[in-house]
């Protein structure tokens, strides 16, 4: 039986309480010091993720994550270009791009926060995972409490930086304004917006988390070399 399929083990039986004693004493240790080296590697990764994505233009620069408008405005670049052109609008992709930018600089609490919560269990199942395991974690038990303390994050870049009037912008223009099933409503670019940053946001812990993993010395982390 491989290391991972005991330790699993162990630590379940240890967080149910049926594991001996003395085997409680011994295992609890080591299972824990991992417990908090996945807990390292998680937070370094998150708080590079967002280090990256805060920098000016960076959501923009990167097409695997930038931001678009809701719905079928999406596609609509031309439009989009020609009421920039004209001094209808700004361009409102950049600066939905930059909210974004924005609320990732504040999101790092909150990412530590939910990274705080990982279990013994739980950080068995991510050192046991693939390279992006943890980001994924993230994502499957706390994306949606993530989504809920990121969202005043966005409300607050996108009504500093002008994006709200920008869109009731957008909505004055028959073209646009004929282009059904697109919610520009305010909650509906907040909801938008916050959907996708956070999957940048994700995509880009995972890739941090991918790194750390293969180069675990690379940022000092000489726990995690016993680990992986």
């Amino acid at each position: 039986m491989g290391y991972g399929k005991v330790l699993s083990k162990t630590v379940t039986a240890i967080a149910l309480g049926t594991a001996p004693l003395a085997l409680m004493s011994v295992a609890a240790t080591p299972a824990m010091a991992q417990n908090t080296g996945v807990k390292s590697l998680l937070g370094d990764a998150s708080d590079n993720a967002l280090d990256k994505l805060s920098e000016p233009g960076a959501f923009y620069a990167d097409k695997a994550v930038r931001i678009l408008l809701p719905g079928p405005l999406q596609k609509a670049t031309s439009i989009l270009r020609f009421t920039s052109k004209a001094g209808l609008t700004k361009d409102i992709t950049k600066t939905l791009n930059d909210a974004a930018g924005r609320a990732a600089l504040e999101a790092k609490p909150v990412f530590r926060s939910a990274i705080d919560g990982l279990t013994l269990q739980d950080g068995v199942g991510i050192v046991t995972g693939g390279d992006a395991a943890g980001s994924d974690y993230l994502r499957r038990t706390s994306g949606e409490e993530l989504a809920i303390k990121v969202r005043p994050l966005v409300e607050k870049a996108l009504g500093d930086l002008g994006a709200y009037k920008q869109v009731e912008q957008l909505g004055s223009i028959s073209s646009l304004a004929r282009l059904g099933g697109a919610d520009i409503s305010r909650d509906g670019l907040t909801d938008s917006v916050t959907d996708q940053a956070l999957e940048g946001i994700f995509n880009y812990i995972g890739r941090e988390e991918a790194n750390f993993r293969r180069n675990p010395l690379d940022k000092g982390k000489k726990l995690l070399k016993n680990i992986f």
